[in-house]
């Protein structure tokens, strides 16, 4: 503490990453990063935009990037707002859509950062809970409310709602607006863009930094009716003109292009998911329905914690969460085959290990 900090810094509790270790010989599964590596023709458009125009400002309405966004989804450019990732993009919709009276709600097991925000913009927040099964309770929503969150996939979850859920959530609350969270959806869940013609209470949040493999280069858009992208470009016009450096906007522009890429990755990802819940399974543990490029699991006879330390001894790295409901879970990334089966022996080895 200092004397010197702002009073509102004294009250934030912020976001944890999760982390990046420096070990040799690391599996690194806890950040949901992609095996693979960026589509070639994103790498070649970075390089190719690594020339002496470095020296000039980055356009700063990413004209060329949204028009290739607004290809993509069959949208308008007026419909298309991009970001310093997803989580600028999150930030700027907290404070220019979802600062009201009445309280936020979000699942009260999902993505972490919704509540640093809500305390960093001074928002009222309402966990409303996963039910028993941990799925989104759509009908639980039905309260009055200042805008409603939702990842889907959820996370650390995996679990999606599908698109009637959504929409009988944007029906239920015409006048509030509803963010999808969509880090994860091209691992089997279906997109909402489809419905923001019909829902002006809409705005679709997406990353590049899954599906795409670029999470070090922190490119994330959001799809809404050209009211709402308008709120968030007077949000960004009032904090960093710039989000998006020339080599981000080149190289986020060819990864949306190539979509053969994207179809090829996400479909090799989703066969090991299917092979990693199978050999999970085997080994004894409850592995919940996922659509994304994780799974969430647990073991009945074993500590999570002890779990993640044991591996970790093995230079593997899941993501343990110290949090009420899921301190018995495992969220474990969705690797390349050999990681994945590398994950399974140590598993194996340390439940043979404890048993004995």
């Amino acid at each position: 503490m200092s004397r010197f900090w702002s009073p509102i810094v004294h009250s934030l509790t912020p976001y944890v990453p999760g982390e990046q270790p420096k070990l040799a010989n690391l599996i690194k599964l806890n950040t949901n990063e992609s095996p693979y590596g960026p589509s070639p023709a994103a790498l070649a458009a970075i390089r190719a935009a690594a020339d002496e125009t470095l020296r000039l400002y980055p356009d700063p309405a990413a004209d060329r990037l949204r028009a290739a966004i607004a290809r993509a989804h069959e949208v308008e450019m007026e419909q298309v707002f991009v970001g310093n990732g997803s989580d600028e993009v999150l930030a700027h919709t907290f404070q220019a859509l979802l600062q009201h009276d009445a309280p936020l709600l979000t699942p009260d097991i999902t993505y972490s950062f919704y509540p640093v925000y809500c305390g960093l913009y001074g928002i009222a927040h309402e966990p409303v809970p996963l039910d028993a099964a941990m799925r989104v309770d759509v009908e639980a929503y039905r309260r009055p409310c200042g805008g409603i969150v939702l990842p889907n996939p959820n996370a650390p979850t995996g679990i999606a709602l599908g698109l009637d859920e959504i929409a009988t959530l944007l029906r239920a609350h015409p006048e509030r607006v509803v963010v999808i969270d969509e880090a994860y959806v091209d691992f089997g869940a279906d997109s909402a863009i489809g419905l923001v013609r019909r829902h002006a209470n809409l705005l679709v949040v997406r990353t590049l930094s899954k599906s795409h493999g670029l999470a070090g280069l922190r490119v994330g858009y959001a799809i809404g009716q050209a009211d709402l992208i308008e709120a968030l470009n007077r949000v960004k016009d009032s904090f960093n003109s710039y989000p998006l450096d020339r080599l981000a906007q080149a190289g986020a522009e060819a990864a949306i292009a190539d979509r053969e890429w994207l179809a090829r990755t996400t479909g090799k990802i989703i066969e090991t998911r299917s092979g990693l819940v199978s050999s999970l399974k085997n080994l004894g543990f409850e592995v919940l329905p996922s659509q994304a490029n994780f799974v969430f699991a647990r073991h009945p006879d074993r500590d999570a914690a002890a779990l993640a330390a044991a591996l970790r001894e093995r230079s593997i790295i899941v993501r343990h969460f110290r949090t009420p409901r899921i301190a018995e879970w495992l969220r474990i990334t969705v690797g390349t085959d050999e990681e994945c089966r590398s994950l399974a022996e140590a598993l194996k080895a340390i439940l043979n290990r404890n048993a004995d």
